[in-house]
């Protein structure tokens, strides 16, 4: 699988431990290094600009979506490749995983987490098809990890969706992640398709 855009949904606070910072920061390199283009909320603030920040200090390209009423704060970022105004929240959500080869989610809070599910939802119904990696960071979406499973083991999420999402612990590990999901998944059309 040939890995050219991904999404990444991640904080915009700029108050969260250092760590979270290092990890938007390695995320960022390996992206530039590989050539994949980093879609993201256009913001200027938290991991979210560590990301960018580092995409680009590292001579790769960014992509990012906000809309208007945040560019008229002052909350997008101003140096990227590529910044797209939208009209909407749901629309800044649908362009950014239009066409990318999967979704990546750092540490974050609401905003993110509801990007992340909501994600996961789309896949579940068959709107989005690709790879879904999350990033925990120090153990950071235990907590949610941990009520997918109570989810899962009450019959509110099928036994099938189990696969929708990939977890691993360092930014290094996520391509990897992206690879062995889309392996799976090709796998899994074949079989549904016997």
């Amino acid at each position: 699988m040939a890995i050219t855009s991904v999404c990444v949904y991640c904080a915009s606070s700029s108050k969260v431990d250092p760590a979270f910072f290092d990890a938007a920061e390695r995320l960022g390199k390996i992206l530039a290094a590989n050539k994949i283009t980093c879609v993201y909320g256009g913001g200027n603030r938290g991991l979210m600009c560590t990301l960018a920040d580092s995409v680009l200090e590292n001579g790769g390209t960014v992509k990012g979506i906000i809309p208007h009423f945040m560019h008229e704060e002052g909350w997008s970022h101003g140096d990227l490749s590529q910044l797209d105004l939208v009209s909407s929240m749901h629309e800044r959500k649908h362009q950014m995983s239009d066409g990318v080869d999967a979704a990546i989610a750092l540490p974050g809070g609401c905003g993110t987490m509801e990007e992340l599910l909501e994600i996961i939802t789309w896949k579940q119904l068959g709107l989005y098809k690709n790879p879904i990696i999350i990033v925990n960071t120090n153990g950071y979406y235990n907590p949610l990890l941990e009520m997918f499973e109570k989810a899962l083991e009450g019959n509110f999420i099928r036994d099938i969706h189990a696969h929708i999402w990939s977890v691993v612990d360092q930014p290094e590990e996520v391509l990897a992640a992206i690879e062995k999901a889309g392996v799976w998944m090709d796998d899994a059309r074949s079989k549904a398709a016997i």
